[in-house]
């Protein structure tokens, strides 16, 4: 099955914007493409939110239940809580839309939430108050000690997720065949349903759910609500367990107490693997969602509203809960027995250590990495960031490993360009100059001030370039004002000019749309002196035939007019004619051959 998170490879735009907001560097560049790894990825889903192009896809599965449903196949929703926060004062239309839309039956997965917390508080009653864990509820989290924590992984809660609690207490209660689809705002359920099939069977986003209550023309501002129930009945105080802390307000335990050193909640990547980082155990219990805030920040969530606002609209949703009758408050027989069996509840070994796949270098081998991405001395290493990792030494490493290529180097390809620029400068045979919109000298070359300087050919050394750059181009080019003109061509053009004691060649040439523009001086003056005497030797020609054809013409009584007209042009045509000393004239070179 494809990868829940994966690149459509003809958007991707060579930004490495996924690789910076890639917590655990899960991304491979590969020939200027980003590629998800996934043997390293955990699907918090920062990649998706980031990428400015929309090239990091989520695998939609909402096709997939649309066609369990069509079957005849009896599906159950399992709703996550957070559909409080993402349809605020929508609560009964979007129940009455998911019935519409063919849903057998919906349940809250907040009850799975409340088995597991009754589970843990049975551990922690009979283990003096403690229970030492990793929460479990956070599937990413689970990939994260998984792939990068493995030591910890025997530090993960005993439970599966409340998500796959709910399945596997639907399935208890209800002895018949059905699916179970799972709707929230979390893109990494679907690693669930793809490592514990039928537990539940798809996940879908709420983004998935928007897309699919369009197409069926459903619209919740004119949908008319109706009373739809939930099997086996509403959830009470789990409902809060999308915000963070909110499993550990659900507990019987550790609820009561605000000060509480016994569990703590951390959100956020980066809060989240500062945590596993304290290698001090026992630890208290530590519960660790992903996303900043907690589920109701989810990747696929409505990112309109914002975070005080879902926040606010869970926990009025949950305190109105309390305010109600017949709520789900748990199963201790069925507590005992998820605690007792664990992950075997779902006929599943459980999560295993996997190891992330990185080498380990030596290292005059990272330093020769360095050397590759020219970070020749420690002053060198800028980093900068620009390739998406946090030092050039990362980034080394990441190109040892296979996953970054020299190219991400913004400093070492910006250097590169400018070497093979100053290169060129330096040795091409003809004069050139850039100018920016300002018509101020950006760069040139000696040859452009051989032409133009009025100085000893002894002087014109590097240092004197560096002296030009800046300079208004007026004072050395006296027909300055015909580079604005080429600012706005599409295709800048060639003309010739006779400069001084030269003919020239000026071919244009834009660095930068609006911004720099450049010229090219070829010194013709050889070939158009040759070309001057052809012509000079022409006009005598000429004006014999003409005196010819003008006494033929006398005679057979027609005007030779047309004809001496037709002749001049042509030698207009083929004629360059300077001004004089310290001038030009500069003319359009339409064929570009001037020899």
């Amino acid at each position: 099955m494809q990868n829940p998170i994966y690149t459509e490879v003809t958007s991707c735009r060579d930004c490495y914007k996924c690789v910076r907001s890639c917590p655990v560097k899960a991304i491979q560049i590969k020939e200027g493409h980003a590629m998800i790894i996934k043997d390293l990825c955990i699907y918090c889903g920062r990649c998706v939110h980031v990428c400015p192009n929309s090239a990091k896809k989520v695998r939609e599965d909402k096709d997939r239940v649309k066609l369990a449903i069509a079957s005849g196949r009896k599906v159950i929703c399992s709703l996550a809580p957070s559909y409080a926060s993402e349809f605020k004062g929508l609560e009964r239309e979007i129940l009455t839309a998911l019935k519409k839309l063919g849903f057998a039956a919906i349940s809250e997965t907040a009850i799975g939430a409340t088995l597991v917390s009754e589970a843990l508080d049975i551990y922690s009653r009979e283990h003096d108050g403690t229970a030492p864990f990793i929460g479990t509820a956070c599937p990413s989290v689970v990939e994260l000690v998984r792939k990068y924590y493995p030591a910890d992984v025997d530090k993960l809660a005993p439970v599966p997720s409340p998500l796959q609690t709910h399945a596997a207490y639907l399935r208890h209660l209800y002895n018949e065949d059905f699916a179970i689809a799972f709707i929230g705002p979390c893109i990494a359920k679907k690693v669930e349903a793809d490592t514990t099939p039928g537990y539940p069977d798809f996940a879908i986003t709420f983004k998935e759910l928007r897309a699919w209550l369009d197409e069926e023309g459903i619209d919740l501002s004119e949908i008319e609500a109706e009373d739809v129930d939930f099997i086996p009945a509403k959830a009470g105080t789990a409902t809060i367990y999308p915000v963070e802390g909110g499993q550990i307000a659900t507990s019987k335990v550790w609820s009561g107490n605000a000060f509480s050193s016994d569990a703590l909640a951390f959100s956020g990547i980066d809060q989240v693997m500062s945590a596993l980082s304290d290698d001090t155990f026992p630890l208290p219990f530590l519960e660790l969602l992903a996303c900043e805030g907690g589920c109701i920040n989810g990747p696929a969530s409505n990112d309109r509203i914002s975070m005080a606002a879902r926040k606010k609209a869970a926990s009025e949703h949950t305190t109105k809960r309390l305010d109600e009758v017949e709520l789900f408050t748990g199963d201790k027989e069925f507590a005992e027995l998820l605690l007792e069996k664990g992950y075997g509840i779902l006929h599943n070994p459980g999560p295993k250590a996997e190891s992330n796949g990185r080498g380990k270098h030596t290292e005059d081998e990272i330093k020769r990495a360095l050397v590759d991405l020219g970070k020749l001395t420690k002053a060198d290493e800028l980093n900068c960031g620009g390739c998406g990792y946090n030092t050039c030494r990362d980034m080394a490493i990441a190109y040892l490993d296979g996953m970054a290529e020299i190219e991400m180097c913004v400093t070492k390809m910006r250097k590169e360009a400018e070497s093979k620029v100053d290169v060129l400068l330096r040795n091409i045979p003809t004069g050139v100059v850039i100018v920016d919109s300002d018509l101020n000298i950006a760069d040139c070359n000696v040859h452009f001030l051989e032409f133009f300087g009025d100085m000893e050919e002894s002087f014109l050394d590097q240092s004197i370039l560096q002296m030009v750059k800046g300079l208004p181009l007026e004072r050395f080019v006296p027909f300055a004002d015909k580079f604005r003109d080429q600012f706005y061509l599409s295709h800048p053009g060639q003309y010739r000019v006779h400069f001084k004691d030269k003919y020239l060649r000026v071919t244009f040439f834009l660095v930068e749309s609006k911004r720099l523009l450049g010229a090219m001086f070829e010194d013709i003056t050889t070939p158009t002196i040759r070309r001057e005497t052809v012509v000079k030797k022409a006009e005598d020609v000429i004006q014999k035939s003409l005196e010819t054809v003008q006494q033929i013409a006398s005679l057979l009584g027609e005007n030779a007019a047309e004809t001496e007209i037709m002749l001049n042009s042509l030698i207009d045509a083929f004629s360059v004619h300077g001004t004089g000393e310290g001038e030009s004239d500069f003319r359009q070179d339409e064929d570009g051959d001037l020899s």
